[in-house]
């Protein structure tokens, strides 16, 4: 029993394109933390624009160093490479779901370096009829796609979460299962036309059902799902979607502006957190003490304004006069401004302005 123990509470290290994650009894666990299962894209949902804009830069300055490795092959090249691939980990490292985990940090830091090492595999990866070559090759596809993959992601749940949960009188799975019906229904009409691709929710991940000891009583098993991805996205995607199955779904607090978690049985429109101006006072509270604007004509200036923005987008986007990519970064933008105006962060007439300009 011993032996069992020991090989059951073996750490797990993850990489970018590779990592573990445990689902049992409502929450997921990444390494030796657990949130109720939805957080993760909560937290995604809720990052700030400029992480994304920030890994795209960094990718752009990484690339003609790793085309450039392959001509070079020098150890300068290698470091350079190395040094600019690093300035990518900095950032995705401090992601939500990344952040939680236990990363390899040294084989990813060192990676380049590593694979110059080994002498038979670089040669792999020079010959372009190689599995070395693919496999060096759809690491910078990855990399060059991992901010937008992440945008369309974001803007999928924003969509869902605004235009077909929101309305919901009652929030529990059952109701969540009838407005995705909606939603799906939608997507496959109009999908291709928003995402640049044919709506479809359907990955691969590697799934193994394993003995787990709880942390409080080590005498204690359950057994959890253990599934492995490797894809950011893919696994904010199984993450919602098991979130749905059992009540827990993002809302957007109607006064601070920021998501939060939902879970079953609750229908509150405001988060616990402390709401913007206040030192004590959280956004619940507050709204509490608010008349809740109900319907269209109730609606603030910057939702009246962002509501004709995006389907100004929209109708962009339909007429081909801007590509899926525009279309995920102008309306995330877009949203963006929304939020920031109902923090109090900007003026009407400031508002207005910004939203003109998309």
């Amino acid at each position: 029993m011993a032996e069992q123990v020991e090989s059951i509470c073996i750490p797990f290290t993850h990489t970018y394109d590779q990592f573990t994650t445990f689902f049992y009894d409502g929450r997921v666990y990444l390494s030796d933390t657990s949130y109720p299962i939805g957080q993760c894209c909560v937290d995604i949902v809720n990052m700030d624009e400029e992480v994304l804009s920030e890994i795209d830069r960094c990718v752009e300055e990484f690339i003609p160093a790793a085309r450039k490795l392959l001509m070079e092959k020098t150890n300068s090249a290698v470091a350079f490479a190395q040094e600019k691939l690093n300035a990518v980990w900095d950032i995705i490292f401090t992601m939500p779901v990344y952040r939680d985990l236990n990363m390899n940090l040294e084989l990813s830091y060192h990676s380049l370096e590593r694979l110059y090492e080994q002498k038979d595999k670089w040669a792999q990866v020079q010959d372009v009829h190689s599995e070395g070559h693919e496999i060096y090759e759809r690491m910078i596809d990855d990399l060059v796609h991992f901010a937008n993959r992440v945008r369309a992601l974001r803007l999928q749940l924003r969509i869902m979460t605004e235009k077909y949960f929101e309305s919901l009188k009652r929030r529990n799975s059952a109701t969540y299962g009838t407005a995705y019906s909606t939603f799906y229904a939608d997507m496959l009409r109009t999908g291709a036309l928003l995402f640049g691709e044919d709506f479809d929710q359907k990955f691969s991940v590697e799934i193994d059902f394993v003995p787990m000891m709880r942390k409080e009583n080590e005498r204690e098993f359950f057994v959890a799902e253990k599934t492995t991805f490797n894809y950011l996205h893919d696994f904010l995607r199984t993450e919602f979607y098991r979130g749905l199955a059992i009540g827990n779904a993002p809302r957007r607090c109607h006064n601070c502006g920021k998501h939060f978690l939902l879970t079953a049985g609750y229908n509150t429109c405001y988060c616990g957190n402390i709401a913007p101006g206040e030192t004590e006072r959280t956004c619940r509270k507050v709204g509490a003490h608010r008349k809740e604007a109900q319907g269209k004509a109730n609606r603030s200036p910057a939702r009246v304004e962002y509501d004709r923005t995006y389907n100004r987008l929209k109708q962009r986007k339909v007429r081909g006069k801007i590509s899926a990519d525009e279309w995920n970064a102008a309306v995330a933008q877009a949203m963006q401004v929304l939020e920031q105006a109902e923090r109090g962060e900007l003026t009407d007439d400031e508002m207005r302005e910004r939203f003109r300009k998309f």
